[in-house]
């Protein structure tokens, strides 16, 4: 860490975002995006589908543009911010880790369930021999206890990451217990951590600036809070926000201002805004990028939306379960429709 930069932000608005966009991001999008983060100096920027290398599926959503020429594109316009990708094992595979830095991709973050980090070892072994910085993603941290957390994230350590996030997937964490997540991180592993937060219940960036209180130094952001769910904790709002607290983060604040205000804004389909269902999302405790699937079988079957995602929450369902979705949806259609001949 430089004197320069107290916090390392890692904008994820090309690969969380992806979401909020159905994944339709072309080259044309990435590189004035990219371009306007490397300008603002943002150190680290995300790029990959929602659902990290090789997401682009019938299961997770296609994309538009393949990944590989979105990662290319960012690359070709980036000479101060490195490029960054995510990679979920058992999605993506090593082949795809290759190739992501054959094109110039500067760290790799390997990402698995809060209770699963063994999955992630091959991964991480060979992001590190690639000379890529390497990143331990734990995600759906409410779901595990504090323990649990510190435990898995020692093996990430163990297997070579430079950095462990907590990842509060479903924005269902609360400031308290961000607090108590980071600290007991920060005092039993011996690597850098980070935070990356949702704003299902308005808390991403209370519960980002705990995170930076407790002692973590890599955060997440997402441009106009652009991400799945609600989105993001906001980046132009976090620079500015740490400025008035005294810490540097190196990213010039005009610059992502405008950035997020002319170019990001306009390709919105619609405002980053906390609705019922992703509210619902954090209070359930349920993955944030569920959101569209469920509000397109809700439509499809006729229900609210709200229940499949109530009923995803109480199964306990993860990341790599979207298949349980219209499952989830088909029984309470079914359900609802014999209730209605009884009555």
């Amino acid at each position: 860490m430089t004197k320069e930069r107290e916090i390392l932000i890692t904008e994820v608005a090309l690969r969380d975002g992806s979401h909020a966009v159905a994944h339709q991001y072309t080259v044309g999008k990435v590189l004035a995006i990219a371009k306007g983060l490397n300008e603002a100096k943002v150190p680290y920027i995300e790029v990959s589908h929602g659902d990290g290398l090789a997401g682009s599926s019938l299961q997770y959503g296609f994309s538009r543009t393949n990944e590989l020429e979105l990662i290319e594109a960012a690359v070709s316009v980036c000479d101060t911010s490195k490029v960054a990708v995510l990679l979920l094992p058992g999605i993506g595979t090593v082949k795809d880790l290759k190739q992501a830095a054959n094109l110039g991709v500067k760290m790799a973050r390997v990402a698995t369930h809060v209770t699963e980090a063994d999955v992630s070892a091959q991964h991480i072994d060979v992001a590190k021999s690639l000379g890529l910085e390497t990143v331990g993603f734990l995600m759906m941290s409410h779901m595990a206890s504090v323990a649990q957390l510190v435990e898995q994230a020692k093996l990430m350590e163990s297997y070579g990451a430079d950095v462990i996030y907590m990842v509060d997937s479903a924005g269902a964490l609360l400031p308290h217990e961000v607090t108590e997540r980071i600290k007991a991180l920060k005092e039993y592993v011996g690597v850098e951590i980070g935070f990356h937060g949702h704003n299902n219940l308005s808390l991403a960036m209370g519960n980002t600036l705990a995170a930076i209180e407790a002692g973590a130094t890599r955060i997440d952001g997402s441009i106009r809070c652009l991400g799945a769910g609600a989105g993001n904790t906001q980046t132009e709002v976090l620079v500015a926000v740490l400025d008035r607290m005294g810490i540097q983060t190196g990213v010039d604040l005009y610059k992502i201002m405008d950035l997020a205000e002319n170019v990001v804004a306009p390709i919105l389909p619609k405002p980053q805004e906390i609705t019922k269902d992703s509210l619902v999302l954090g209070y359930a405790g349920v993955y944030s990028s569920f959101l569209l699937h469920a509000q397109r079988a809700a439509e499809k079957y006729n229900i609210d939306s709200r229940d499949i995602l109530i009923e995803l929450g109480r199964r306990k369902v993860v990341g790599g379960q979207e298949d349980m979705i219209v499952d989830v949806a088909t029984e309470i259609a079914k359900e609802s429709k014999s209730q209605s001949l009884t009555s």
